[in-house]
């Protein structure tokens, strides 16, 4: 099983099945992917119908590739593919440079991996979760989801703490 796919099991432990919830601006979602994301990747069925393989390839296109999971060490790579998910990749990067006191452009680019590289992985994650964490609390539908929130924060950290 490669480093994506191990991953991608414990984004389903967040995600689970259908969410139709109406206060959820991401709308219906299967697996944690939008109607708006499986459609712009070709899927047009019910979205109680999207496939899990599908999820995945969408994951590991849109997500797992666009924040570069495989040259970030694999205990960050998480906490960033999982962000990613759930907040759009850009938003995810910019956690990642502020949590490593990088200019906040939402690109990981040559610098934000060297700046990676230099910091202790531990401090990264510490950093990264505050920087989520935050972002989270500043949402108008945190009093609705802010709990299931910081337990994902929760579940996230206590990974951080088997991944070192």
């Amino acid at each position: 099983m490669s480093i994506f796919e191990s991953l991608f099991n414990r984004l389903m432990d967040h995600e689970g099945g259908y969410v139709n919830h109406p206060s959820d601006p991401g709308g219906e979602t299967m697996w944690g992917v939008t109607k708006r994301v499986a459609r712009a990747h070709g899927y047009n069925g019910p979205m109680r119908s999207l496939p899990k393989s599908t999820a995945q390839a969408i994951a590991d296109k849109s997500y797992w590739q666009a924040v570069k999971g495989d040259e970030l060490p694999r205990a960050v790579a998480w906490q960033v593919v999982d962000a990613a998910y759930n907040h759009g990749n850009r938003n995810a990067v910019k956690f990642l440079q502020r949590a490593i006191g990088a200019s906040d452009d939402g690109i990981i680019g040559p610098r934000t991996l060297a700046a990676v590289k230099a910091m202790d992985q531990n401090d990264i994650i510490l950093l990264f979760n505050a920087e989520r964490l935050d972002f989270y609390t500043r949402l108008r539908t945190w009093s609705t989801f802010g709990r299931g929130w910081s337990r994902r924060i929760v579940g996230n950290l206590r990974w951080a703490a088997k991944d070192n």
